[in-house]
């Protein structure tokens, strides 16, 4: 396989699991962390690192909206509940 098809399929692979994410708002940031060691944020947090790798000026904000399909202030106040106790515990355990 050539490098550009690679990177084609790489491609197509992340917008899938954001499509996927983005199908699953049920499925809270907390879980992921404990389940799967990262979650949206962290893939917010990897955009903008390699945006910013490739000299593309990115804050943290602008990789959020991308990653959640809305400014996250308005995810946030749409889909996030509150972590239950065995959520957190599950994380601080970590």
């Amino acid at each position: 396989m050539d490098k550009a098809t690679q990177t084609e399929l790489e491609a197509a692979a992340f917008r899938r699991l954001v499509a996927h994410l983005d199908s699953r708002k049920d499925v809270q940031n907390i879980d992921l962390m404990n389940l799967a060691g990262f979650c949206r944020n962290c893939l917010s947090k990897w955009y903008k690192a390699e945006a910013q790798e490739r000299g593309i000026d990115m804050d943290y904000e602008a990789a959020r909206e991308i990653i959640y399909g809305e400014p996250y202030a308005d995810w946030k106040d749409k889909y996030q509940q509150e972590a239950t106790a065995e959520q957190l515990a599950a994380f601080n355990n970590k």
